[in-house]
């Protein structure tokens, strides 16, 4: 949506323009930024009725009816920005596909989520809830999930910015783009913007180019405009490279969590592998669960994912092949699961818990 409105006036001739329509006087830097919201005003009235309304008619209604115009206008035009920026709805089962031993589900749920749902009783204790947030943990860990899972829960909208959204106009464009968004999202209520591969557009300055300072640069501006802004606004930024961002990024009054995301126990393997097995053509009954739990020691959510496309394939060619019904056993994914590398291993674990101890702050 792009408004469509009549040439600038000065603020002088603002002040004018408003007395000769309504016959009230205001000073000339008021009625400047008056003026302007009359233009809108004029032009969501229009929108509306389809049709053009006239300035006397629009100014005299905004004069009138101030505020609820004023919400009326940031409402649309928040629509608009949901649209343009692929907002989506996730939902809140998303969370209970999380086991409540996976780390960091319990910390989540008592540092972010319960902040945001009881406001009241968050003002009463002097709770501040977080605004800035970096999940970091190795590839496939489940750092996407995390951030959908929030969404959910909290009925927010889930907004996600791709680097290569940013970066569609050249490197050269890509701190104007990254300002345009956070501008956007700044405008928005209940919404959970996510920034993956945040290394990747945030990269520390001492080891940058000229083009990468300036990103990083507009981040450490931005990153105070949304947090100051009164709205319901989460910025979720997610890294497999933690020890990638600049340093400045990372200090207290920037994000204020920062949170690892790490590898599965028992628990959290089994929670994902029922839920996956509802897709298969399976009987119960037939499949060890507490076997499959064992053998996936150091798979990751993504690893898990894969697995199971792959046991999906299998049985689909293997019913194919035989002409009959096949159904998944605990043979199957025997046969299949050597096939399969885990992602983690003791070094990058070990790695991971360094970082944990260096950069995690909740």
């Amino acid at each position: 949506m792009k408004d469509s409105l009549p040439e600038a006036l000065s603020p002088e001739a603002c002040a004018n323009k408003i007395f000769e329509i309504s016959g009230a006087r205001f000073e000339a830097a008021i009625a400047a930024d008056l003026w302007q919201k009359i233009l809108k005003h004029k032009w969501l009235m229009s929108e509306k009725l389809g049709r053009d309304i006239g300035l006397r008619t629009a100014c005299i209604d905004f004069l009138e009816n101030m505020d609820q115009a004023l919400r009326e206008y940031m409402d649309y035009k928040r629509k608009d920005i949901l649209t343009d920026m692929g907002a989506q709805r996730i939902s809140a089962e998303i969370w209970d596909t999380i086991s409540d031993s996976q780390p960091p589900k319990q910390l989540v749920q008592k540092r972010i989520i319960l902040p945001l749902k009881e406001e009241d009783l968050s003002r009463k204790h002097g709770v501040t809830p977080p605004k800035t947030i970096v999940f970091f943990g190795p590839p496939g860990t489940g750092k996407t999930h995390f951030v959908k899972a929030i969404a959910g829960v909290l009925a927010w909208w889930y907004i996600e910015i791709l680097p290569s959204m940013l970066m569609v106009d050249g490197p050269d464009r890509i701190g104007a783009n990254l300002h345009a968004v956070m501008e956007k999202a700044r405008a928005l209520e209940e919404a959970v913007v996510f920034i993956d591969e945040f290394e990747e557009i945030a990269a520390s300055r001492h080891a940058a180019n000229r083009v990468d300072k300036s990103i990083t640069n507009e981040f450490l501006k931005q990153v105070p405009l949304l947090k100051n802004k009164g709205n319901k606004i989460l910025f979720v930024c997610a890294t497999n490279y933690i020890r990638q961002l600049d340093a400045a990024l990372l200090r207290p009054g920037r994000f204020d969590c920062i949170i690892p995301v790490g590898g599965l126990d028992e628990d959290g393997r089994r929670t994902i592998l029922e839920r996956l097995m509802s897709r298969l053509n399976i009987n119960a009954a037939n499949v060890d669960l507490g076997l499959i739990v064992k053998m996936t020691a150091r798979f990751t959510p993504a690893d898990i994912e894969y697995l199971f496309q792959q046991v999906a394939q299998f049985s689909f060619e293997r019913e194919f092949s035989l002409k009959q019904n096949y159904e998944v056993t605990t043979e199957t994914f025997v046969e299949i699961l050597p096939r399969i590398r885990p992602s983690l291993t003791d070094e990058i674990i070990e790695e991971f818990q360094k970082d944990i101890i260096t950069y995690s702050r909740v």
